[in-house]
């Protein structure tokens, strides 16, 4: 998504997607710690107006940001430091919740920072490609598995590039090559269990599948590789819900993240020091 300038130096980019649900329904998924843990990562909110907002991407990668304006169900805004590196401006994002005939609400979130540099819009251009992705597990969350609380999971591998070669090396062992919107799909034995049916698929030039689960528990699976620095990432999300989720997250997490360091463990570098 391009970034809009004005005059007195801010920068913006903004991502937006409709979703099922009522501005109180949708507010309890996106302003909220467990709402957002339910399709996003793991978060904590503390809803008010100086109130810290904590997600967090993995060991040691914490975003944190402070709560200015709290408007429920509407809109809220944090601002952060330290989101663009040490010497970048403060950045704020804005949440907003509108309300549609049909019982539908238009989300957007906004980010924006005040520069006169363009050193980081490529950053935050890819930060809104990286919103749409996650929308699309926020329309399915809320379509299906509207206010229920769900465990997250996330496994990762590593394989070289090309990205199609490395999508097809991973999903066709486990069955999910060429799945299409519509489709049953399921593991086969030597795999970990997953089963369900697939809800989107991306196409050639941008490869991705969000499957709604029956197995290995009622819920949503997301996998998308990303080519970054010579390598493709390859990352598989879980959101299971239910009263096993936490027991069922645990386990897929150890099963899938065991199938990931067989097939696609990061290489060693050549001479590197074992601990």
């Amino acid at each position: 998504m391009p970034v809009n300038r004005d005059e007195s130096g801010r920068r913006s980019v903004q991502a937006e997607t409709e979703v099922p649900g009522t501005p109180e329904e949708v507010w309890e998924a996106i302003a909220t710690g467990p709402g957002i843990t339910s399709w996003f990562v793991p978060s904590e909110v503390d809803g008010r107006v100086g109130g810290a907002v904590v997600c967090s991407f993995g060991p040691g990668m914490d975003s944190e940001s402070t709560i200015t304006e709290w408007d429920p169900p509407r809109r809220f805004v944090a601002e952060a430091e330290g989101e663009t590196g040490s010497d970048g401006p403060k950045v704020a994002t804005e949440w907003i919740v509108e309300a549609k005939d049909g019982g539908s609400c238009v989300v957007r979130v906004v980010h924006s920072w005040f520069t006169s540099s363009d050193a980081w819009d490529n950053q935050f251009e890819g930060h809104t490609f990286g919103w749409m992705a996650f929308f699309r597990v926020l329309r399915l969350y809320l379509a299906h598995f509207r206010g229920r609380r769900g465990a997250p999971v996330q496994v990762m591998g590593v394989a070289p590039e090309p990205r199609e070669e490395a999508w097809g090396a991973w999903t066709r062992p486990l069955g999910l090559a060429g799945a299409a919107v519509g489709q049953r799909v399921s593991t086969p034995a030597d795999a970990p269990p997953l089963a369900g049916t697939v809800e989107a698929a991306g196409g050639a030039g941008s490869p991705e599948l969000l499957i709604r689960l029956d197995q290995p528990a009622p819920g949503i699976a997301h996998l998308v590789p990303h080519a970054m620095g010579g390598q493709v990432y390859l990352t598989m999300r879980f959101y299971l819900y239910g009263d096993d989720a936490p027991a069922a997250a645990a386990r897929a997490q150890s099963e899938w993240q065991g199938w990931m360091d067989e097939h696609f463990a990061p290489a060693t570098a050549p001479g590197a020091a074992e601990c």
